[in-house]
């Protein structure tokens, strides 16, 4: 089709001309000298962004998965108990992954659409009077529903309760679209992938393991050997890994970073708010639903739109992909068929948010959902001139206006 991809899913998200043209390169050596200060920029910026200055960084070439995987066999052991809390279809495939390990998983089932309830983590950890769980598991930004759960309050249930627990925390489609406060907030490990806030091709996974995290990871049994975290972070403090890395995502990811921390963390933050609370303004506008039950659990990277009854969302992604070369997420596990999800993370700006709304109505309106086509591009138009009230430029002069 003419004219360029609308890839609005949430994630893999578009990846910047800037970041494109720094991974254009010959194949550089992976172990010569010119890797260090690539790996060393790359590893600086992401501690930033993670908010840590004492975790460590760990990087694979693998996905959000294999960060799933790694975070799980560097740190316990086989029978460990673990506790995950359930309210979304990665949140599922987390625990699921630690099940297939050999863990102990009990799973506390939170309704789609709701965000992990810090009286439930409190209250669970406060009856094991026999520590028993050695690890709390919690995904950060529920992609499948775009709920966003409050870290610092989990936190503070887990602290409340006086329990052990390591707190691990899926981070996928929140890093670099969400606050995340990896210190503050006393994470123990944190995962990611390249693909969505990073800007980044899929490819990498992304951990920040923290001291009591790596302390675990000498005592633990379960069978490691590529995702073994220990000769990794000893190979990346010099600047090298100790397997072959994926050397031009590398090159991405330094620029990647650069880039967010020239427009600032708070920034960045900031704008994924304003855009979000636009497609927001444009799914009320249309008279449709958002999955996420309530406004301070509303993510700021996706948007799950709730179909109406008898309508299958998915003839909406496959309207937006054949005529309008825009590409939706379609709804997954127990929401399948019944949401379609509106990315907005990444390099992003209202211009293109705009459009994907256009593009949403047309697929609608082609899919048998009723909305009053432009309704949502106007609202939300609204709201981004209301944010821009007062910042606008300086009027001209009577006498450049008398030229005009």
């Amino acid at each position: 089709m003419a004219g360029r991809h609308f890839l609005q899913i949430p994630g893999p998200t578009n990846v910047p001309e800037r970041i494109l043209r720094a991974m254009d390169r010959a194949v550089v050596d992976h172990r010569g000298p010119d890797l260090p200060a690539v790996v060393h920029e790359a590893v600086a910026g992401l501690k930033q962004v993670f908010g840590t200055a004492r975790g460590e960084i760990v990087l694979y070439p693998a996905s959000g998965t294999g960060a799933w995987e790694a975070s799980l066999v560097n740190t316990l052991s086989p029978g460990d108990h673990v506790l995950a809390f359930v309210n979304g279809h990665f949140s599922q495939l987390y625990a699921e992954c630690a099940r297939r390990l050999g863990l102990t998983v009990e799973t506390v089932e939170v309704p789609w659409g709701e965000a992990v309830p810090p009286e439930q983590v409190r209250d669970r950890l406060s009856r094991d009077g026999e520590r028993r769980y050695r690890a709390v598991l919690v995904v950060h930004n529920e992609t499948s529903t775009g709920v966003t759960t409050d870290l610092a309050a989990v936190r503070a249930a887990i602290d409340a309760a006086g329990h052990p627990a390591l707190y691990f925390v899926d981070v996928v489609s929140a890093l670099g679209s969400i606050d995340l406060r990896f210190d503050e907030w006393k994470i123990d490990v944190a995962l990611t992938g390249t693909q969505k806030g990073l800007m980044l091709p899929p490819g990498m996974a992304v951990l920040c393991a923290g001291p009591r995290a790596l302390e675990a990871g000498e005592r633990a049994t379960l069978p490691r050997y590529f995702f073994d975290w220990r000769p990794v972070v000893r190979e990346m403090q010099r600047g090298y890994f100790p397997y072959t890395p994926a050397t031009l995502m590398l090159y991405g990811l330094r620029e990647a970073v650069r880039m967010l921390l020239e427009e600032g963390l708070p920034n960045v933050l900031e704008r994924h708010r304003r855009l979000a609370e636009g497609v927001r303004r444009a799914v009320t506008a249309w008279g449709l639903e958002n999955l996420c039950a309530r406004r301070e659990w509303y993510s700021n990277s996706l948007t799950a739109v709730v179909v109406p009854h008898g309508v299958d969302s998915d003839a909406v992604v496959r309207a937006a992909a054949a005529r309008l070369n825009l590409s939706l997420g379609v709804g997954l596990g127990r929401v399948k068929g019944k949401v379609f999800r509106i990315g907005h993370l990444g390099a992003l700006n209202e211009l293109e948010v705009l459009a994907t709304l256009a593009g949403t109505e047309l697929a609608c309106t082609m899919a048998g959902v009723p909305v009053p086509l432009g309704a949502g591009v106007t609202a939300c138009e609204r709201y981004f001139a209301e944010q821009y009230a007062g910042t606008a430029p300086a009027r001209p002069t009577a006498a450049k206006a008398a030229l005009t």
